[in-house]
């Protein structure tokens, strides 16, 4: 067999998902060794173990990479361990984006999983190899606990697969229900691409739990009728084909003299912002990671803000500042084609107010189009929705606050006050409109702006305009 494209392997799993018995079975393959729980907070490969191969467990905590180097230079064949979204989240980031880091995800019944963890809990038996002394208990469901467990869990995996999908990597999936399956532990050492195979597979570790879900707590009633409202299935759930965006460091701008950080959000009041922090001095600009972290650290107690603004007032903006700019030639040819209106030539505009209108209501046609991944064109900032952007800043800093346009001056006052300085008078937008929004409103047009821009209306509490 050619030589492996992996040097090691992860297991991503969850406590009761069944990851002892896939240990076990993936050390009894020839050539593969699982170190348990290497970077479990409370102790390092197994309950109670403070040293793992000769790194002992303060050694690990001040360099969690000096265990990843001993795992592939002091193990024969291929090494690996069990990783849960809650052990050292440095270890993710060394490990999610390594192609050379085989990855293994283990998954079970999220309900299964958690009764288990329940019972475990107040049995105080997390594992068993002996069916005569398997201690049971029937605990409480407790709704919101389940809720919370859930949605962490999920969070987790989702930005494990963004992760995977990011770096070109696919993983092994594994199911509760397949690790008693030979033929599927077989194919897993396939996939680890070495040479050893089982014949029969380990079953020291027995089932702890086999009884029906209802009949492992005390409140079978209340847990149906509490799963019966929550939303499994995302019914409520807007589904969303706009694409991540990133954090944009380089549209940040940030005061010299006054600690105060601007995450613009395009089609707002960016020109606006600028020249009021302009007031207090030199400004900053064209920021990268390095040059953000510098500033941030020479002025301990900075406030970062973005502002947001009325999402169909921000399409009106992006719709005229495009008439005015054309800051992407390729919409001209698709708005003509797709959805059949001639724009005005560049910096033109349009000669009456209904043609004008009109013209606006295709826009947002086409903006929801965009958003839902029915067309060819990528998305630009100026028609992203506010909360992709704002999502977009998270990845590296999430804002401080978000201030509104309408109230923008007491806004800002309040950021004043918390870093210590005088607050000056800001100016008024100046914007350029060849008509006015107010000139053209209607209910038709806030409910093309709801159809594209839902989810700013929905997560930043947004009414009607007028």
């Amino acid at each position: 067999m050619a030589k492996s494209r992996f040097q090691s392997f992860v297991v991503f799993a969850e406590m009761r998902t069944g990851s002892n018995f896939l240990e076990a079975n993936l050390n009894a393959i020839p050539g593969v060794t699982c170190h348990g729980e290497a970077f479990n907070p409370a102790f390092i490969g197994n309950e109670k173990k403070q040293e793992l191969l000769g790194v002992l467990i303060h050694q690990r905590n001040q360099n969690p990479e000096a265990l990843l180097k001993a795992m592939r230079k002091q193990t024969e064949g291929l090494s690996g361990f069990r990783y849960f979204h809650d052990h050292d989240p440095r270890v993710f980031e060394l490990i999610v984006d390594d192609p050379t880091v085989a990855k293994v995800v283990l998954t079970r019944n999220p309900l299964e999983s958690y009764i288990s963890w329940k019972i475990a809990k107040e049995s105080n038996q997390w594992r068993t190899t002996s069916a005569a002394n398997i201690k049971t208990a029937r605990p409480e469901f407790k709704l919101e606990e389940f809720r919370s467990r859930v949605d962490e869990l999920q969070d987790f995996q989702v930005r494990l697969l963004n992760r995977l999908q990011v770096s070109g990597q696919t993983a092994f999936y594994i199911d509760y229900d397949d690790v008693l399956d030979l033929d599927v532990i077989n194919g897993l050492a396939a996939f680890l691409e070495v040479e050893g195979r089982l014949e029969k597979l380990d079953l020291s570790f027995k089932k702890q739990n086999p009884e029906p879900l209802r009949e492992k707590v005390s409140n079978p009633a209340e847990m149906a009728a509490g799963l019966g409202r929550m939303d499994f299935f995302n019914i409520d759930q807007t589904p969303s084909f706009e694409p991540r965006r990133q954090a944009a460091i380089k549209d940040y701008v940030a005061g010299v003299d006054v600690p105060l950080l601007f995450q613009p959000v395009k089609g707002s009041v960016e020109v606006q912002v600028r020249t009021w922090l302009q007031s207090y001095g030199e400004v900053v600009s064209a920021f990268d990671r390095q040059s953000l972290k510098g500033w941030r650290q020479d002025r301990p107690g900075h406030r970062s803000f973005t502002v947001l603004r009325h999402p169909l007032v921000r399409a009106h903006a992006a719709f005229c500042e495009y008439l005015d700019k054309e800051w992407m030639p390729e919409l001209r040819g698709h708005l003509k084609r797709v959805h059949k209106v001639d724009l005005p030539a560049k910096g033109q505009g349009y000669g009456d107010a209904a043609s004008h209108r009109a013209g606006f209501l295709k826009w947002l046609e086409m903006t929801k189009h965009l958003h839902a991944g029915r067309t060819e064109l990528r998305t630009p900032p100026h028609l992203a929705t506010q909360l992709a952007t704002v999502t977009g800043f998270a990845q590296l800093q999430a804002p401080d606050h978000l201030l509104r346009e309408e109230r923008l001056a007491e806004g800002l006052a309040f950021l004043c006050a918390e870093v210590g300085v005088v607050m000056k008078a800001i100016t008024k937008a100046d914007a350029k409109e060849d008509f006015p929004l107010a000139e053209i409103y209607g209910p038709e047009l806030e409910t093309a702006a709801r159809d594209a821009y839902g989810k700013d209306y929905v997560a930043f509490g947004y009414g009607d305009w007028r």
